[in-house]
């Protein structure tokens, strides 16, 4: 097997999409998005947005995924960008495919999670945010491959984009391109047929958004799922990339 497969593992309201755009502008990259999205609705029966959508143009045999996440990578390129979002990957996909790839995981605050989630789902648990399933995939990887991937903190990377894209392709080998600051707007054919419900910011966007500060007071009736998520993010952010 040859070639650089990358899987990125985040929970929703991160950074993930623009990410996948930075390396899908490398001239020596292709991506996927969200492979296990079809599986993981059809497997829950939960309503999404454009559910039937999803479930039909996607794969619903998450050994069939994880063939093609491990096979020949997409349009000859030399690297593979597969941006995951950990709570579709659920109890019954096995994980021994983790060792064939080189793992990432994207964190942001649970706290600014959740308070741009509840603008779109009313209610939240701490599976839906992705942090529980996010820290048992990261100590998996590790059970498995014996080493300490990357994790990439949403807030920090947004104040200092290129240091982390130079720190990261250096982890992997790559040489940084400077096409990974900034893209064309507009969609892609690599886009997921939910882009249309949650891409509205990313398809406007050239490049990575500047920091800026979030409100991080969590309303009363959420405060259990942050009591939950905050401890197993802070274990996360010990673990960041520093630059």
């Amino acid at each position: 097997m040859s070639g650089l497969r990358i899987a990125a593992w985040s929970g929703p309201r991160n950074i993930s999409t623009a990410m996948m755009r930075a390396w899908e502008n490398r001239p020596d990259a292709t991506v996927v998005d969200e492979p296990f999205y079809a599986f993981y609705l059809d497997r829950t029966g939960l309503d999404h947005p454009g559910r039937e959508d999803v479930i039909a143009a996607g794969e619903t045999d998450w050994r069939k995924v994880v063939d093609f996440l491990t096979g020949p990578i997409p349009r000859g390129r030399a690297a593979f960008y597969q941006k995951h979002m950990t709570h579709h990957l659920l109890p019954e996909v096995e994980t021994d495919w983790f060792t064939q790839v080189t793992h990432a995981f994207l964190i942001r605050d649970p706290r600014e999670v959740l308070l741009s989630y509840v603008k779109s789902r009313p209610t939240v648990t701490a599976d839906d945010i992705g942090v529980p399933a996010q820290l048992r995939i990261y100590e998996k990887v590790r059970e498995l491959t014996g080493s300490n991937p990357v994790v990439i903190d949403a807030g920090e990377f947004l104040k200092a984009p290129e240091p982390h894209l130079r720190a990261w392709c250096g982890r992997l080998g790559l040489d940084f391109s400077e096409r990974m600051l900034s893209w064309p707007p507009g969609p892609r054919d690599t886009d997921g047929v939910w882009a249309p419900h949650w891409y509205d910011a990313v398809l406007k966007s050239t490049g990575f958004e500047p920091y800026r500060e979030r409100d991080r007071r969590v309303p009363p009736e959420h405060q259990a799922v942050i009591d939950v998520c905050l401890p197993l993010y802070e274990q996360m952010y010990e673990r960041r990339l520093r630059v």
